[in-house]
Parts: C-alpha cells; structure tokens; sequence
C-alpha cells in the first residue's frame, strides 16, 4: 500500500474527504518526525512504538574497490510493533 492508497483507506474508513485524510496522515507523518528529531519516542498503544537508536562509528568495506572506508557515527529511526499488530498480522 502507497500512500495514496492509505489516505483512501483512511478516507474511506473515518468518513472523510480525501483532501482532509491526507492533510491528517501529513499532520502525523510531521509529529512523529518532530518528536524523533528531538530524540522522543512515540508509543501508540497495541500498534508500536517510533524512536530513534545511535548506530556506533564502524570500519566498512566498499565492494567495489575492495577498499576500507570509515563509515560515521548516525542516528537512525526504528520502528517496534506493539502485540496487537503482532497477532493481527498473524
């Protein structure tokens, strides 16, 4: 499912205008990114939780050269689902 397949579904499932599921999966795609730049979390009960985890500075290997290269210290998103998701997806 893309997204405009998603805001349908929202649409479709909430009873509202197109226009206006999409302005509320952009509202919530902007919050989460928001709350994870400032380094929170976001726990929707029974769905999952978003957060962020630093990933460690490491040594990789390019494959095309075969040559070392120093990969940088980065934070990273993550998603965890929650047990409901887990089940329903069972």
């Amino acid at each position: 499912m893309n997204k405009p397949e998603l805001v349908n579904a929202i649409a479709e499932k909430a009873g509202l205008k197109k226009k206006e599921a999409e302005a509320a999966l952009s509202a919530f795609i902007e919050a989460v990114e928001e709350a994870l730049k400032k380094g929170d979390k976001v726990a929707l009960i029974g769905f999952g939780t978003f957060g962020t985890r630093k990933r460690a500075k490491r040594t990789g290997v390019n494959p095309k050269t075969g040559k070392k290269i120093k990969i940088p210290a980065k934070t990273v998103p993550f998603f965890k689902p929650g047990k409901k998701l887990k089940e329903a997806v069972k």
